[in-house]
């Protein structure tokens, strides 16, 4: 097929795509509304009334809008993972196509609005105050965020934080996000990005299997490997990777694979084989003896993580991020590591 039938079917499809996933993104922010409404009508009416009947009846037309925002929002994902299917993987990192750009487009200006009128009723509503949603990988959240959050809550005991950890590696500045946490290079488009730390990676296992390797003369080339392979984990080095940059010649990179890297590293914890530890989560069990990096083993990828936030935030989100920040440039490890 031509290139320029090629493009046309593509945009076609991007177009269609990009039409219902806004639909389907407006259903779920609508639907949204009808845990609030229930509640208004539960102290409207049924604490009135005393009525089993009216609270049996809400209850059940609840359950029905839950179900339906519930397919609504996974109609959504298969849409946009259909809509990934055309990104241009010709570029590492990758890049969208033109048909991309314009899904992407039309995906950020749709959400954009969606955010600014969840924003708006909840600054109305009084519940933006002391409440904060921070969007990251369950990895970073696991073994770099919630182990410092007690220090945040120290100084800020008012302000709730709340941590969702989506299957992607790279979590959006979706509507009712106040932060997302990132892992990359930078130089997303939406909102503002601050950088948090610079981020490096460098082989670790358990002190008892790196003592028995390099005792025995095993190199990286012929160690165990563990691995952490996932179709939502596309913006991480491999081993694959590491090993090329590190010009260790390996014929064979069998070994055991998990999808995230919490399992990855209780397999190291277990003395399983090695596995590339990031400093966000290896650096407290490395500080606390239970894991050990691989001598002379550690690379910078030229990767970071970064915070994302709207441009305008309410007071607690800016607070937190600030905290955020200076938590990130200290380089301190977590509270109760090392001891």
């Amino acid at each position: 097929m031509p290139d320029t039938d090629r493009h046309q079917t593509a945009t076609g499809a991007i177009r269609a795509h990009a039409v219902m996933a806004l639909g389907f993104s407006l259903m779920v922010n609508i639907l949204f509304f009808a845990s609030p409404l229930y509640m208004m009508q539960l102290y409207g009416r049924v604490l009135d009334s005393r009525s089993l009947e009216t609270l049996a009846s809400l209850s059940a037309v609840l359950l029905l809008v839950l179900i339906a925002m519930a397919a609504a929002d996974a109609a959504r994902g298969r849409l946009l993972a259909r809509a990934a299917a055309r990104l241009d993987r010709h570029t590492r990192p990758a890049s969208l196509t033109e048909p991309g750009e314009l899904l992407a487009r039309a995906v950020r200006d749709g959400l954009g609005q969606i955010a600014g009128a969840i924003e708006d009723i909840r600054a109305l509503a009084g519940q933006e105050g002391q409440q904060v949603t921070v969007a990251c990988t369950i990895g970073m959240a696991t073994h770099w965020l919630m182990p410092r959050l007690p220090g945040f809550y120290a100084l800020h005991p008012e302000i709730t934080v709340n941590v969702q950890a989506p299957s992607t590696d790279l979590p959006e500045l979706a509507p009712g996000i106040d932060l997302a946490i990132r892992y990359g290079t930078g130089g997303w488009r939406e909102g503002v990005t601050v950088k948090l730390f610079d981020e490096s990676v460098c082989p670790v296992g358990a002190p008892a299997l790196v003592e028995r390797l390099l005792a025995g003369g095993t190199g990286l080339d012929r160690a165990p490997l563990i691995h952490v392979r996932s179709p939502f984990n596309r913006h991480w080095a491999g081993w694959e990777d590491y090993l090329k940059l590190a010009a260790v010649a390996r014929p064979r990179l069998g070994g055991q694979s998990f999808n995230n890297y919490v399992q990855a590293g209780q397999a190291a914890l277990d003395g399983r084989g090695l596995m590339l530890g990031w400093r966000s989560i290896s650096e407290r069990n490395v500080a606390d003896g239970v894991l050990r990096e691989w001598p002379g083993g550690r690379l910078d990828l030229g990767t970071a993580y970064f915070a994302t936030s709207a441009r305008k935030m309410p007071q607690a989100a800016a607070l937190f991020l600030g905290w955020l920040t200076a938590a990130g440039t200290s380089g301190a490890p977590a509270m109760g590591a090392g001891t």
